[in-house]
C-alpha cells in the first residue's frame, strides 16, 4: 500500500435530525485509492470530512463515486450559502 500523497477536505453542515442517517451512509462509502478518512465536528452541526488518497489520479478516478455519495446525502445537509450550496470542497497534494 502506498503512502497517501493527496488530500480532500469537505466542509458541510448537517440538519440536526439527519446526523445518524448521514453517519450510516458515510460508513458505506469506500473507494479504491482512499487510504484513510476522518470526520471532524467543527461546530454544533458543522463538520469537515478529510480524505487521504494515494494519488491525484486516485481521487480523480473516484469523483463519480464521490458525487453519487453526495447525491445520497445531500438531503441531510443545510445550504452553506447560495454560492457554495451544501458543501465547500477543496483538494490538493499533501506537502507536510
Amino acid at each position: 500500500m502506498s503512502t497517501p500523497s493527496y488530500m480532500n477536505v469537505v466542509r458541510f453542515k448537517l440538519k440536526p435530525d439527519c446526523v445518524e442517517q448521514y453517519f450510516e451512509k458515510l460508513a458505506e462509502f469506500n473507494s479504491e485509492g482512499l487510504r484513510t478518512q476522518y470526520l471532524a465536528k467543527t461546530g454544533e452541526n458543522d463538520y469537515c470530512f478529510v480524505g487521504l488518497w494515494e494519488s491525484e489520479e486516485a481521487i480523480a478516478a473516484a469523483r463519480p463515486r464521490m458525487l453519487a455519495h453526495l447525491d445520497d446525502v445531500r438531503g441531510f445537509m443545510e445550504e452553506l450559502s447560495p454560492d457554495l450550496g451544501v458543501t465547500d470542497p477543496v483538494s490538493g497534494p499533501i506537502i507536510a
